[in-house]
């Protein structure tokens, strides 16, 4: 992918007057990113250990595939529409991965906290990024 022509493309994208600027993202992301490996690793773990059933691991899974493919969907094949069902698929495994985790292990969830408001944040400015580049 051609980092180049990537952020070329990027910004000639219509935006709405509150989106971040784009040097955000990378701080936010890395901070994540570091609570998503510590929730995320303990429950493969657990599950690796026997200590939670397979099942648990689904939507941690599937969340880390929707999540990685963004990326890729957005900006590699500078797909608007196709990130804006990828970034609701995010939004839908996260929902789900800290619902079920919650009753076993609860600061797995609240751990999940800042992701899910970012996500959710996100999922707005996607969708509004698709709209007005129709």
């Amino acid at each position: 992918m051609d980092t180049s022509s990537t952020v070329s493309w990027y910004q000639t994208l219509l935006k709405p007057s509150w989106a971040p600027p784009s040097w955000l993202f990378g701080p936010v992301w890395t901070i994540l990113y570091l609570l998503i490996a510590i929730s995320f690793g303990t429950v493969f773990y657990r599950v690796y250990r026997k200590k939670l059933k397979s099942n648990f691991a689904i939507p941690f899974a599937l969340n880390l595939l929707f999540n990685f493919a963004f990326t890729p969907l957005q900006f590699g094949l500078q797909n608007n529409f196709l990130a804006a069902i990828d970034i609701l698929l995010i939004l839908v495994t996260l929902v789900w991965a800290m619902r079920i985790i919650y009753k076993k292990i609860p600061w797995v969830t609240l751990i999940n906290i800042p992701y899910l408001l970012w996500v959710s944040f996100a999922t707005i400015l996607q969708l509004t990024v698709t709209y007005l580049n129709l």
